[in-house]
């Protein structure tokens, strides 16, 4: 008796070019026109900068989102939307550093946010090699949400501050409750990397 394979696993091309991995595509993709347009000269392309952000953060949902709705779950896809991700992320954050955007006490959250993110990174590629998973908590989640939103205030700063007063203040506010946010996530992170570490060394 033969077993009937979904489309994804009879042909990879249908995996690889499925939409929501289009969608993250879209999104690393999206990571050097944010950054172009962040240092176009005046107002027009603080706007431009922050609506491809906007589309790019769209994205981040609807990927998985119709990946899970439409069985189209794939290992790719596992590994490149949490890259699509920090790569977003940690533009905006060097751009938006560049740009002055964030200066002073202000560079402490983005750091954190920064190193949080490399750490993980390494992390996972360690606890992978023991076929074991963390799961994305909820509380991460909103890490992610507070870091996208903040991240969005401060791409449209100083154009932003002549629409909504106080703009580029509260990105900053909001920057700094993801880094907290960033800080306690990634607590436990390493908690549960580290007793695997002391598992695998039994």
């Amino acid at each position: 008796m033969t077993t009937r394979q979904s489309p994804q696993k009879r042909n990879g091309r249908s995996t690889v070019l499925s939409l929501p991995n289009i969608l993250t595509y879209g999104r690393i993709l999206a990571v050097p026109a944010v950054v172009a347009t962040a240092f176009v000269t005046g107002d027009f392309g603080r706007w431009l900068s922050l609506g491809i952000f906007i589309a790019a953060s769209i994205t981040d949902f609807f990927d998985g989102y119709l990946a899970r709705a439409w069985h189209m779950q794939s290992a790719l896809g596992r590994m490149l939307d949490p890259i699509a991700d920090k790569l977003l992320i940690s533009a905006c954050l060097i751009v938006l550093t560049a740009n002055q955007v964030i200066s002073g006490l202000s560079l402490w959250p983005a750091a954190i946010i920064l190193m949080r993110e490399i750490s993980v990174s390494g992390l996972r590629e360690f606890l992978a090699e023991l076929r074991v998973s963390v799961p994305v908590t909820n509380l991460a989640k909103w890490k992610t949400t507070f870091q996208m939103v903040a991240l969005g205030f401060l791409l449209a700063a100083p154009a932003g501050d002549k629409v909504l007063p106080y703009n580029t203040e509260i990105g900053i506010g909001l920057l700094w409750v993801a880094a907290l946010l960033t800080l306690y996530t990634g607590y436990d992170y390493f908690r549960a990397g580290i007793r695997h570490l002391i598992e695998s060394d039994h």
